[in-house]
């Protein structure tokens, strides 16, 4: 029975992370040779201002909109 744990920051909408938990679980019935229903996906998100690397809050490091596709660095 995997259990699996995702780590996100906020931001991403129900429709996105619906998408993904339908994707990872659909990846682990194949390689892992499980049924679906055995799959458990809890995702953990979090705030930038609680996250940090290299000793910078990722708020301040790399500021809003960090880690999605379209916007500027």
């Amino acid at each position: 029975m995997p259990f699996i744990n995702l780590k996100l920051a906020k931001g991403r909408t129900v429709e996105q992370k619906e998408r993904f938990v339908k994707a990872i679980t659909r990846e682990a019935v194949e390689i892992l040779n499980v049924k679906a229903e055995w799959v458990t996906v809890v995702i953990d998100e979090y705030d930038r201002d609680n996250w940090a690397t290299g000793g910078e809050l990722h708020s301040i490091k790399f500021g809003e909109g960090c880690g999605k596709m379209g916007v500027e660095d």
